[in-house]
């Protein structure tokens, strides 16, 4: 499937499950491999600011930071309006415009000297504000990248933006969450650009969200790009210290300052509508499961959507499951294959497919169903415990009737 179509789903999904009144439509192929879908939702919110889809190439610098001030804050090097002390008591109508050269010039002062190249800059008027340069210390081009944006204070996307994901679908060797003396949240991630690990290219991140919903997102490589880049170094070349370090410098919180506030978003979104049962989705499923399959482990990173890692004795398997709750004069849409069609014009589309490219003898058992009333259930079960490591077994556990039995059940029906 081409990566727009999996990004396409992942916001279709996510304003589904987080916007009161929303809804999306989405083809079967992407709901398939919705888990995948979820994995690199985390991964992209690591490179992303609020409201923003990744998809830019983003490369960058690293080495050292410099020393701070007197003050105990490194000094702004961006346009002389925009520090610290000036930005933050003005209004936004009266903060200036923060330039992408601006940026670069912050993140090239805020690290050590060195070879810069592949300079790229978006100013605070940007739908995604960044610096990002190619920096060589003498170890080997490295790729770097500052992000900034917001994200409502006290919302699930402010949470979710300095949570360590879920390693089903996201390899990482660490990951540590702190908060900071001022009640900042921070996110250090040590993980890798390919889930399935075919490139060893190294992806060292750290997200860092203040109390206000300021967000700072750092990211570093071992190459000169995140991708299609021969690896040029062992690792990225800021430690997990000096990601930290560089994520909290007060320059970004004064150009974050300047990006002009989303009215849309300036409340916290609510969380998703519970199920009926009151159970989390992974409770759920747990709850549907035939006699005899032990679960090994569970997880529930979004509303709507659950995953449990299943073991029968013989091999352990990936399980998840995404929830669409109705909309009110939404109808369900017409646009997915139907197997069948039960009485009550409940459609079901069952698949058998190949799993993720590049892992050989991945299979993945798909049921689809989608109720007259917008409601749908979409459960897949793979013959692996992740979406990115080799087959365990040659099947799934769960026979495709069984999931079917699933996801028909009446316990996905959000009102009951």
């Amino acid at each position: 499937m081409p990566p727009e179509d999996h990004d396409h789903f992942e916001d279709q999904l996510a304003a589904a499950l987080r916007h009161t009144g929303g809804t999306f439509e989405a083809d079967r192929h992407t709901l398939v491999t919705g888990g995948e879908a979820h994995g690199r939702r985390i991964r992209r919110r690591r490179a992303a600011v609020a409201g923003c889809a990744a998809g830019v190439a983003l490369v960058g610098l690293g080495a050292a930071l410099l020393p701070a001030s007197a003050g105990g804050e490194q000094r702004s090097v961006a346009a002389p309006p925009v520090t610290p002390s000036s930005s933050s008591s003005l209004s936004p109508a009266q903060r200036p415009v923060v330039t992408g050269d601006d940026l670069v010039r912050t993140l090239k002062k805020l690290l050590p000297g060195g070879r810069f190249s592949h300079e790229e800059g978006r100013g605070t008027n940007s739908p995604m504000p960044l610096a990002q340069v190619v920096y060589d210390d003498g170890k080997g081009e490295a790729a770097v990248a500052v992000s900034l944006g917001r994200v409502a204070p006290g919302s699930q996307q402010a949470a979710q933006a300095t949570e360590c994901p879920d390693k089903v679908y996201v390899p990482y060797d660490a990951c540590t969450r702190s908060t900071l003396s001022d009640g900042s949240r921070l996110m250090i991630m040590q993980g890798y650009e390919y889930p399935d690990r075919r490139v060893d290219t190294k992806m060292w991140t750290a997200d860092l969200v203040t109390r206000s919903g300021q967000h700072i997102s750092v990211q570093e490589w071992n190459a000169a790009a995140e991708k299609d880049a021969p690896i040029t170094r062992d690792r990225p070349p800021l430690s997990p210290a000096r990601l930290k370090a560089l994520a909290d410098a007060r320059e970004w919180r004064a150009a974050v300052d300047a990006i002009p506030v989303d009215p849309l978003a300036a409340v916290a979104e609510p969380g998703g509508t519970p199920l009926a049962s009151g159970r989390p989705v992974s409770g759920t499923l747990v709850s549907l499961l035939p006699e005899g399959l032990h679960v090994v482990s569970k997880g529930d990173a979004d509303p709507g959507f659950g995953r449990l890692v299943l073991d029968d004795g013989r091999g352990a398997s990936l399980v998840q499951v995404n929830v669409q709750k109705p909309v009110p004069g939404v109808k369900a849409g017409a646009s997915v294959p139907v197997t069948r069609t039960l009485p009550d014009g409940t459609t079901v589309d069952m698949r058998q497919s190949d799993g993720d490219k590049g892992v050989e003898g991945t299979v993945v058992w798909t049921v689809d169903v989608r109720r007259p009333d917008g409601s749908r259930v979409v459960i897949s079960a793979f013959n692996s415990g992740t979406q990115h490591t080799s087959p365990t077994r040659p099947l799934p556990p769960l026979t495709m009737r069984q999931l079917e039995a699933i996801a028909t059940s009446p316990k996905w029906r959000p009102f009951g």
